[in-house]
């Protein structure tokens, strides 16, 4: 009875030494995958998706991947308009299970380190999809029922769709804290909004600075936090020097001693256009109590550039490096979405970031007393 444990340990041993750590494998299988149908391993490189492999699906809706990679790195499966992001990493032995009937495009995954973290987090956020996708649902059928009572309906479920919504946002950067040596917590605090939870992402960048030394894109987030981190409020803002609307070289130090608003704007984009009479409300009201704005466009076309400051009306100082979002300045800033502000103290100090209609109503009426 002895030998014949030993015997069974020693299968055990050999069949784990002779299992391949220098790839990962991925086997899954997909309902409604008609057979012969494709299905394709991508890898994702910042934020660009590279094809590394392509198979058929069987009759049963199973495929099989075998790769390698020199990392744990994330990968996509995708087939049709259906795509489930991996967590893989050599040795690695994943099963995928999903319905590409499924428009909420759920799956299931298992059989590693982070492809369970992975799975842990879909739970979790599919607990509140169920919920978002159900007031979905009843707003849809009440709209349906009464279309000309459409924005009184979505008032009175915007409460509980926000709700559901905040609560997401929540159980998603509780996992990412409780989560801070794996992939699966980098790629969640990723779904938060940057400019709701600009605060939390560069905490989170702080606590991982050392834990994925050779991934490209944790590398691309630590370096994209470290500019937020710099033009955080409290903290100086970046010296810079650009040119205005009639060519002449702007420096931030011309405005020191004054409050300064720095608006990042284009003539292209449509919500800084319907800012812009809020903006102009804002200036026209506190412009004699040592307040004013520096607009920086981040237009290519010049010509584009003035005839929206014209149409708007926007009577303050204008700058441009004329380079949309390649602009020096709004690098500098790290600015990757507009309308984008700062309002900057007489000492050059960020006090405030993107405040809007009344909320920058109120803080400059709260400031500038």
């Amino acid at each position: 009875m002895m030998k014949r444990i030993g015997y069974i340990v020693l299968l055990c041993i050999v069949f784990a030494a002779c299992k391949d750590k220098g790839n990962f494998v991925v086997e899954g299988t997909f309902k409604n995958a008609a057979a012969g149908s494709k299905v394709y391993l991508f890898g994702i490189q910042k934020d660009q998706v590279k094809p590394l492999d392509s198979t058929v699906f069987s009759e049963k809706g199973e495929f099989k991947f075998i790769h390698s990679t020199p990392v744990v790195d994330f990968f996509r499966i995708s087939s049709g308009h259906s795509e489930y992001m991996i967590i893989a990493q050599n040795g690695d032995q994943i099963k995928i299970q999903a319905d590409l009937a499924d428009k909420n495009l759920g799956y299931t995954i298992s059989g590693a380190v982070e492809a369970d973290k992975l799975e842990e987090l879909n739970k979790t956020k599919n607990q509140y999809m169920v919920k978002i996708g159900e007031i979905q649902r009843s707003f849809d059928e009440a709209v349906a029922a009464q279309p000309d009572k459409r924005d009184m309906i979505m008032e009175q479920m915007r409460p509980a769709y926000t709700q559901e919504i905040d609560g997401l946002n929540k159980a998603v950067l509780k996992f990412a804290q409780n989560n801070t040596s794996s992939l699966a917590g980098f790629y969640a605090v990723n779904l938060l909004n940057p400019a709701e939870y600009e605060k939390e992402l560069v905490d989170y960048a702080d606590k991982i600075k050392s834990n994925f030394n050779n991934n490209a894109a944790v590398t691309e987030f630590l370096v994209k936090m470290a500019k937020l981190k710099s033009v955080q409020v409290g903290q100086q803002a970046p010296e810079f020097i650009i040119n205005s609307v009639d060519g002449k070289p702007i420096k931030l130090a011309d405005f020191k001693g004054k409050y300064v608003m720095l608006d990042f704007w284009a003539s292209w984009c449509m919500p800084c256009r319907q800012e812009n009479p809020n903006v102009v409300k804002a200036y026209n009201a506190y412009k004699d109590k040592n307040f004013t704005i520096l607009g920086i466009s981040l237009d290519k076309d010049a010509e584009a550039w003035k005839k929206a400051i014209a149409a708007d009306n926007l009577s303050w100082a204008h700058a441009s490096d004329l380079k949309d979002f390649e602009s020096p300045t709004a690098l500098l800033y790290g600015i990757d979405a507009i309308p984008s502000s700062f309002i900057v103290d007489p000492n050059g100090k960020i006090i405030a970031k993107n405040l809007r209609g009344a909320e920058l109503d109120a803080f400059l009426n709260k400031t500038l007393r």
